[in-house]
């Protein structure tokens, strides 16, 4: 049934609406994705940066040795030390002793900056004495405890607070034992071991040894034999009269 220009253009309208509808929904998320991409890396960036100054700020120590053993009655150093790449200013530090039923602040004090000793502001224990110093980068705020009492057993936690990098805060624990004598290191076993090494290490030593003296030996007996046996075999020759000898030689004729 033919139709009318009207209806023909209405009817590819309805054709190509679709199309174009169909083509806005194909481009758009890809332009949004396009624009999604570098805001979630611009993103990934800046928390990089926000974390790295953290991973690379403030950090204490105690040493390797977080568990110490003291004797009843003497007196034990606690180390602590700190370090911060950004530098510090008006530094805060304290120790703390904490136990299964008491809590205390031992000792607390400031640094103003680097070029300046650690200065205590509160002492909770007359027996407690800071030894440590900030001058030549030494960054140490050490404590000893002297007459030591069973009782003083515990944790003992240096605390540091920097305001310079936004009161960035960081501490280190050592776990303090009193006992009334320290107990003696049995080293039989490692004694008895190091003695047979030495000793399988020096009878290997002296096997080489005596193989290179007979070695030797050998050597010098075979060539002695070597030349017994030329030297006698140039006497025979001699004796014989062989050519080369000097029986072969004749006294010149008289004229």
């Amino acid at each position: 049934m033919p139709t009318s220009g009207g209806e023909r253009g209405c009817a590819q309208c309805s054709i190509l609406a679709p199309l174009a509808r169909s083509g806005e929904n194909r481009t758009m998320p890809g332009a949004g994705d396009r624009g999604k991409a570098p805001a979630r890396w611009l993103g990934t960036g800046l928390l990089g940066l926000f974390l790295l100054p953290v991973t690379l700020s403030l950090e204490v120590s105690v040493g390797k040795a977080t568990d110490i053993y003291a004797v009843n009655g003497t007196e034990i150093l606690l180390p602590c030390t700190f370090s911060s790449c950004f530098g510090f200013e008006d530094l805060h530090f304290r120790w703390t002793y904490n136990s299964s039923d008491a809590f205390r602040v031992l000792i607390e004090g400031t640094v103003k900056n680097e070029k300046s000793d650690p200065k205590v502001t509160l002492k909770d224990d007359d027996r407690i004495t800071l030894v440590g110093s900030t001058k030549e980068k030494m960054n140490n705020i050490s404590i000893v405890l002297r007459d030591l009492e069973f009782s003083d057993t515990g944790k003992y936690t240096c605390h540091v607070k920097n305001p310079k990098e936004n009161n960035l805060q960081h501490h280190a624990t050592i776990f303090l034992q009193v006992v009334d004598r320290l107990e003696e290191v049995d080293n039989t076993v490692t004694l008895i071991i190091l003695a047979v090494v030495g000793g399988v290490i020096g009878l290997l030593i002296l096997i080489l040894l005596i193989k290179k003296l007979i070695i030797f030996i050998l050597k010098k007996t075979r060539e002695k034999k070597k030349e017994c046996l030329v030297s006698s075999s140039g006497n025979d020759n001699t004796e014989n009269g062989l050519p080369g000898s000097k029986a072969e030689e004749k006294p010149p004729s008289k004229v």
